[in-house]
């Protein structure tokens, strides 16, 4: 006689159904978006604006929300296609340094501009990264908003770049990847070889850079004291000697502790006087600074970058946007 088979094992067992996001469920990703969007798009104005699309598209489409993906997923889905239509027949954003060769010090040089658009511009850390993981974590999140790491992520097409950072910075599985880019895991597994082979030929720079440790402060600490009181022989000896200064949206950039020495005491004399305010940018130490201004107190002028490399300062980048201090919760103006 057969055996009778047991009901309870031949029912069919219902689909768990996740229910659809709240706004506070949506909110909870916005940094990590953030992130994601910034290595994408190379811009921390575009990246908040691909952000806050994201949400936008995603509040529209709760009703639509099926409920049979995680809503990490199905909120990634959305953002990487936002960033996929901004991508769409733009220009690839470089730094200066991929742009032309370095110049001499002379302000002749200052006529030469950037195309809008066209360079990596910075994040605050506190936006992009995530600080309440482990700090191994952390600091390897950092290491991936570096602005040598965003520019050669520039270098990959917009479906490649995606599968990159979802699969070596994010630790997606191929799986999942697949699934939000509608495509098999063979095609991300190739994607992802070409991608990695591309980034192998760029200049990442991440590795070389140093996480701001005691030692880091001190020098710091002594830049700012060096920059205020504009002792340039002072702040030269904090240089290495091949050390790079950019100033977008100028394309001129300069290499050489002598050759940024000679800047600051001609065309930059400007800044003789100024005040920084300590922020963090890109996984690196940062500064507002603010230049003396001429109706009292002192004006935001440029949001410095810096780079530290084996006990000294191997870059400068000065991104000349006041707009940028907003971005980064500065005042608008020091009265003192």
């Amino acid at each position: 006689m057969a055996a009778v088979l047991d009901s309870t094992v031949m029912a069919v067992q219902p689909e768990t159904l996740i229910a659809a996001p709240t706004p506070a469920d949506l909110e909870q990703y916005r940094r990590e978006l953030t992130g994601y969007c910034y290595r994408m798009l190379g811009s921390g104005f575009e990246a908040e604006d691909a952000v806050q699309e994201t949400m936008v598209r995603a509040w529209r489409a709760t009703d639509s929300f099926e409920g049979r993906s995680a809503v990490r997923s199905w909120v990634y889905r959305i953002a990487t296609n936002v960033c996929l239509d901004m991508l769409r027949g733009r220009q690839r954003r470089a730094r200066p340094m991929e742009m032309g060769p370095s110049r001499l010090a002379d302000p002749v040089h200052l006529v030469d501009l950037l195309p809008e658009g066209s360079w990596v511009s910075p994040i605050a850390d506190e936006r992009a990264v995530r600080d309440d993981a482990d700090p191994a974590e952390v600091a390897e999140a950092r290491d991936t908003i570096r602005l040598a790491f965003v520019a050669a992520l520039q270098h990959l097409p917009p479906r490649q770049r995606a599968v990159l950072i979802l699969r070596e910075v994010l630790r997606w599985q191929a799986t999942e990847v697949a699934e939000l880019l509608d495509t098999s895991v063979a095609s991300v597994n190739s994607a992802l070889q070409r991608a990695r082979a591309t980034l192998s030929t760029c200049d990442t720079g991440a590795a070389d850079v140093t996480s701001i440790g005691t030692d880091e402060r001190d020098l710091l600490a002594r830049y700012v004291d060096a920059f205020e009181r504009y002792d340039i022989p002072a702040l030269v000896a904090l240089l290495h000697e091949d050390a790079i200064q950019s100033m977008p949206p100028y394309a001129m950039w300069l290499q050489g502790s002598d050759q940024i020495a000679a800047w600051m005491l001609g065309a930059g004399i400007g800044c003789k006087g100024s005040r920084l305010l300590a922020v963090h940018a890109n996984g690196c130490a940062a500064f507002g600074q603010y230049r003396i201004d001429p109706a009292g107190g002192h004006a935001p002028w440029a949001l410095q970058v810096l780079e530290i490399t084996a006990g000294r300062i191997s870059a400068f980048h000065a991104f000349l946007d006041p707009a940028l201090f907003g971005f980064f919760g500065l005042p608008d103006h020091l009265d003192d």
